[in-house]
């Protein structure tokens, strides 16, 4: 990626920020007029409308939690009681889905946002409903901490896939732990034995530290530093490592660029999270200075790569790094990304995704050495990108449902719309790529107007 010389400062981008949730609130009422309960969770857009893709519906938090950052941002109560009343109506059978590793998708976007609000003040709440929220996240952080592979010396929440399966995607869900972590509560488990949600939010932390993301040392001697497994696979019986997998990358042995983003904001987010806890609960984790420099140095590796290898000169990458059509786009990290190509689709919500990492990596980095880092001023600029209003990617039209265009899904599945006469998905939106570009212009918009710094665990 090229970082401008000339930085963007959060007030720069407030303008477009207010663009984007202008037509955001158009696009979440459009969803809201025309979707069916029966259908399960809206997905991704074909020909500018949502459809449903039913799999673990893991993005049914994020229909509802659109509504909720669209209060946060703009104050206009119409979806804050649109968000409040789905949540409550729609969201209880995620709370205790023992099936799946999203979590942190469903419910911290939902319950967590309401019970973040509340404790903001942000909107009259009595104790009754604050603590139905507070409620709903240890259910959600203790059912969540239970779906675990032990291996030795530490152990993982295992995907959707079965026990021998660890997805980058959760460390995003990472934060339904550090919630019911913080509101006291603990897993109990056989003979009334109790476990620590800290603990285990370290151990899978470290776990996927350790075997998903590479660093060109020791075991990933052969491989490049920053690179990122979607999947690590392990024997289940006796925890060994196996070796990298993917479901919707292209290899094992390549980078799929969503997940690569799902690691630098997972990793910059529980750094955050981390400086708020209390020393002496770490000690039985290993210790603050261990854990966060492991932490530190997998979300630097990852962004790293993402800067430097990852993305094309705009920093909106391709949907993988080693996706064949690229061989035949000459140049095309020296550029903008091109989502009009006939050969690869580019994925915008990995974009949106590593934006806000990089903003929320170079703050933590920031407050440690005390001079700005690459990380913000690039995520400020991919965000930049992403909200230019002359395009390509924010959506403008009327009638199109999605925010961000140009977002792929699954690509080995086939499952995204591909126009007649090209290769490669181009034009739609996703769920997750519309309600990470509003968080992370919330997060900027925060920034920019001096209100409480944003993060999943409330006032910082």
């Amino acid at each position: 990626m090229r970082i401008p010389d000339q930085p963007h400062a959060p007030a720069d981008l407030l303008p477009a920020i207010d663009r984007m949730f202008a037509l955001s609130a158009r696009k979440i009422r459009l969803v809201e007029d025309s979707w069916l309960p029966l259908e399960g969770a809206p997905v991704f857009t074909m020909g500018g409308c949502y459809t449903a893709r039913g799999w673990t519906e893991w993005t049914q938090g994020f229909q509802f939690g659109s509504a909720l950052l669209q209060f946060d941002a703009t104050g206009d109560r119409e979806f804050l009681e649109l968000g409040r009343a789905r949540t409550l109506e729609r969201m209880t059978p995620h709370l205790t889905a023992t099936g799946v590793h999203d979590h942190g998708f469903n419910n911290v976007s939902t319950f967590g946002t309401l019970w973040r609000l509340a404790v903001e003040q942000r909107f009259e709440v009595d104790g009754y409903e604050r603590d139905l929220y507070a409620l709903a996240l240890k259910v959600s952080g203790a059912v969540q901490a239970s779906r675990w592979t032990a291996i030795p010396g530490s152990g993982f929440i295992y995907s959707f896939s079965g026990p021998h399966s660890l997805f980058i995607d959760t460390m995003r869900t990472l934060r339904a732990l550090a919630l019911a972590h913080q509101l006291g509560h603990e897993l109990s488990i056989e003979q009334d034995a109790k476990v620590s949600l800290l603990q285990r939010l370290v151990e899978h932390a470290r776990t996927t530290a350790e075997f998903a993301v590479y660093y060109g040392r020791g075991r990933d001697i052969y491989d490049v530093r920053g690179r990122v497994a979607h999947e690590s696979v392990f024997n289940p019986t006796n925890g060994s490592y196996r070796g990298p997998g993917t479901q919707q990358g292209y290899s094992p042995f390549s980078t799929w660029t969503r997940g690569l983003a799902w690691a630098m904001l997972g990793f910059a987010e529980q750094l955050e999270f981390i400086a708020t806890v209390p020393d002496d609960a770490l000690h039985g984790c290993g210790g603050r200075d261990a854990i966060e420099g492991w932490m530190t140095e997998a979300a630097c590796a990852a962004s790293d790569h993402y800067l430097d290898q990852a993305t094309a000169a705009d920093g909106v990458p391709y949907w993988d790094t080693g996706a064949p059509g690229l061989l035949r786009l000459d140049g095309w990290q020296d550029r903008p990304a091109d989502p009009l190509n006939g050969l690869e689709p580019v994925d915008s919500s990995a974009a949106a995704i590593a934006a806000q990492a990089l903003i929320r990596l170079g703050r933590v980095l920031d407050r440690r050495v005390g001079h700005a880092t690459r990380y913000a001023r690039a995520g400020l600029a991919i965000l930049a990108t992403l909200l230019d209003d002359t395009g390509p990617y924010l959506s403008t039209g009327k009638t199109h449902q999605g925010l961000l265009l140009h977002a792929v899904y699954h690509r080995p599945n086939g499952w995204d719309a591909t126009p007649s006469g090209t290769a490669a998905p181009r034009g739609e939106s996703t769920q997750w790529g519309d309600y990470h570009l509003r968080e992370a212009g919330l997060l900027v918009r925060r920034l920019a107007t001096q209100q409480p710094y944003l993060t999943f665990f409330g006032p910082a």
